[in-house]
């Protein structure tokens, strides 16, 4: 899944309407223009090479405060890592409202709503394994290995989905999750 943080571009002193974002994904820094919505990895023109180090250092710091917070409460029984599919339907205010299905993506947040319900349908009522679906319905890219994320530890991905995959048993299925990326249905695996 593509997830992204955001920092204030300020702190970096970019050009107008760029801003760094960390790629939840990849675990690299990207560059991301509001106005043009166009994503890089490679810095606009005349900025300064340092400010990736920068900022790569921020995340991290950022990270650890984060996964201190999570485990804050000590509790002996609860997972450092999880496993999970998801199925993700984007819309068209999806952070990235493209996918490798489709170029541009222009249905409704209530579309992407009732699709996901659609598919939610068919794996409640057995006619179908989130999997299945995942790999040809999925907006994400994950859609290759069936929507399988691998192993995560918190602090790696959007708040909302992973408030979600640690609340689930292993075996259990989610209600509709709201990302930045869109809408998702999650399964944790392990």
């Amino acid at each position: 899944m593509s997830s992204s943080v955001q920092y204030n571009p300020t702190d970096y002193n970019l050009p107008k309407d760029w801003e760094l974002r960390w790629s939840r994904s990849r675990s690299l820094p990207y560059f991301y223009n509001r106005a043009t919505s166009e994503s890089r990895w490679q810095a606009p023109e005349g900025v300064d090479p340092g400010v990736i180090i920068a900022f790569q250092n921020q995340h991290e710091k950022q990270q650890q405060a984060q996964s201190k917070d999570a485990h804050a409460d000590n509790n002996p029984d609860a997972p450092r890592s999880i496993r999970v599919s998801h199925l993700l339907v984007k819309h068209a205010e999806s952070r990235r409202p493209s996918s490798w299905r489709e170029a541009t993506i222009t249905r409704s947040k209530d579309a992407a709503l009732e699709r996901l319900e659609g598919f939610q349908s068919k794996i409640q009522s057995g006619e179908a394994q989130l999997g299945e679906l995942a790999a040809t319905e999925s907006d994400c890219s994950s859609a290759k290995k069936s929507g399988d994320l691998g192993f995560f530890e918190h602090g790696q991905m959007q708040p909302s989905f992973e408030k979600a995959s640690f609340a689930l048993k292993v075996g259990e299925m989610s209600g509709p999750i709201w990302t930045d990326s869109g809408v998702h249905l999650i399964v944790r695996t392990g």
